[in-house]
């Protein structure tokens, strides 16, 4: 079924991933078991979390039990600053066409666009990794 909002898939790896590191306290888990859960590329997950490492959001461990673990706590971070790690900073557009043609407010579109991008954003940043949590452990 078409959906009208594209999140890349890099950047819904890296909130699911977060999300299960975020309930996992047991110490540091492997990309490999991430990526199993939720049935993803381990090498395209570990680009992922090596760029969320960079940005300081997760913490890489070394060794035979090595892996990932956050490097904050779950209620400090948000799906927005996963998104913007992965997307860069979020800048919402009027236009769906690659050249703007319009001023957002004459599109034929009307104002949806903004008005939808101004409640994504809304939503990435109000919601935490202790609620992205809460959903994983839901549907396991």
């Amino acid at each position: 079924m078409p959906c009208a909002l594209k999140i890349s898939e890099a950047a819904s790896l890296g909130m699911h991933a977060l999300g299960y590191l975020a309930k996992r306290e047991d110490g540091p888990i492997t990309s490999r078991e991430i990526a199993n859960r939720f049935e993803i590329s381990e090498a395209h997950l570990a680009k992922v979390l090596q760029r969320l490492v960079k940005v300081e959001l997760l913490r890489s461990v070394r060794g035979p039990r090595g892996g990932f673990i956050l490097a904050r706590s779950p209620e400090s971070v948000t799906l927005l600053e996963i998104f913007e790690a992965i997307e860069g900073r979020f800048e919402p557009s009027q236009c769906l066409l690659s050249s703007v043609i319009c001023d957002g407010d004459s599109c034929i579109l009307g104002r949806i666009l903004v008005e939808a991008n101004n409640m994504l954003r809304a939503r990435l940043e109000e919601t935490t990794l202790v609620d992205v949590e809460a959903v994983i452990n839901s549907s396991q």
